[in-house]
């Protein structure tokens, strides 16, 4: 078959404001970073990058955890990697589901041959830790699973109960902290975290292609004690690890320049300091919430369990929901999600992740959803802009 190279564009998407439920907007500083020579997997000056990445990366999770690495993957993948590590078949494993991504943690679960007991609650609510223990009394799980920050419903899970029930029940304790790392608090020694995993294109607004993990003592010694081999030869940390660690022992060739780009975006996080970072999460986003109530608009979860990074709001009767968000990214290069599964076509999904976390943003959404839903004759009240500055002249 004949190709003609010229008929293919070069790549030139225009300028976007990423405001959904991921990626977020990639600063400049870190697409530089992405752009560095790219070397060796086992070059001196790589593995030093590798080394200054992890410090980076225990710091931001809060932890002293030996393996705390990049997976070379999406946030997928770092699901995936707790799972295949810490699963075998005819293990008990708890899974909280109150949303899409609780859903697919116990997928994988089942795939692993492993006996899945699943705890079920409404989307849009956080999971209720009695109701865990309730379940799990009188039953020996090797794992209780929860999603902390659901992308799919804006809702935040509390951890500290949570990880005192695995605990007494003699579980490991699996946090999926997608979302939530780099917006707001993610303290896995002090929570008795046993494994995490995050995504890189989420609150750290780096692209998406890794997914930082961080294994426990406890996690490890449950690794090194199974009976039969990791699943996943790629994903196997008892393989991956010696790369990781001291002996730099070669499994895969890592994504050098992805590397590059989490370590410019930790870097940047540090710079900024953690309170610091998540008080800008948590400022922007109640002022965007009092802009969305301010022209009638609600909110789909309890203002007690929302997210700071990712705001569900309810679509008003009359709107149409593809029409609406066509029409913010057309006009205004605004980029936000609609609903999933049980909440598709019920709500907007807005993210205000990381870079993307500003005052500039808030207001800019604000403004052109109102100007969109005016324009399509859905009722709504003026002065969202006006609720939104009372908030940020109340800090």
């Amino acid at each position: 078959m004949h190709l003609d190279p010229q008929s293919f564009r070069d790549i030139n998407p225009g300028s976007r404001v990423l405001m959904g439920p991921g990626p977020s907007d990639v600063p400049t500083r870190i697409l530089q970073a992405m752009s560095a020579p790219c070397i060796g997997h086992l070059d001196p000056y790589f593995l030093s990058v590798m080394d200054e990445t992890q410090k980076l990366l225990r710091s931001l999770y809060q932890t002293e955890n030996e393996l705390t690495i990049p997976v070379s993957g999406t946030g997928s993948a770092g699901m995936e990697a707790c799972f295949v590590n810490l699963v075998e078949p005819g293990d008990e494993v708890v899974v909280c589901v109150n949303g899409v991504f609780g859903t697919r943690m116990s997928d994988i679960v089942g795939r692993l041959g492993a006996k899945l007991i699943r705890l079920d609650f409404e989307w849009g609510k956080a999971v209720d830790p009695e109701a865990v223990r309730n379940t799990i009394q009188g039953k020996t799980p090797k794992l209780v699973a929860v999603v902390h920050a659901e992308t799919s419903t804006g809702v935040c899970t509390p951890l500290e109960d949570l990880s005192k029930i695995a605990h007494d029940a003699g579980a490991l304790f699996l946090v999926d902290s997608v979302t939530s790392l780099g917006g707001m608090e993610v303290a896995v020694d002090a929570w008795g975290i046993d494994a995490a995993y995050s995504g890189t294109q989420k609150c750290l607004s780096c692209p998406p292609g890794l997914s930082p993990i961080s294994l426990s003592p406890a996690a490890l010694e449950a690794l090194d004690s199974r009976k039969a081999p990791v699943v996943s030869w790629y994903l196997d940390m008892s393989m991956v690890r010696n790369y990781w660690g001291g002996d730099r022992k070669y499994h895969h060739t890592a994504p050098i320049n992805m590397v590059y780009g989490l370590r410019e975006a930790l870097r940047i996080v540090a710079e900024e300091g953690l309170e610091a970072r998540f008080a800008r999460h948590r400022l922007n986003h109640l002022a965007l919430v009092a802009g969305v109530e301010a022209m009638g608009l609600s909110m789909l979860v309890a203002e007690k369990e929302r997210l700071p990074m990712l705001n569900t709001v309810c679509i008003p009767d009359g709107a149409d929901d593809p029409k609406v968000r066509g029409a913010l990214l057309r006009q205004f290069g605004i980029e936000v999600g609609g609903g999933l599964g049980d909440l598709a076509g019920k709500v907007w999904r807005v993210g205000l992740m990381g870079n993307a976390s500003s005052k500039r943003n808030v207001c800019l959404f604000l403004a052109s959803l109102e100007t969109v839903l005016k324009g399509q004759g859905v009722k709504v009240a003026s002065g969202a802009l006006e609720a939104a500055a009372e908030v940020y002249a109340s800090e």
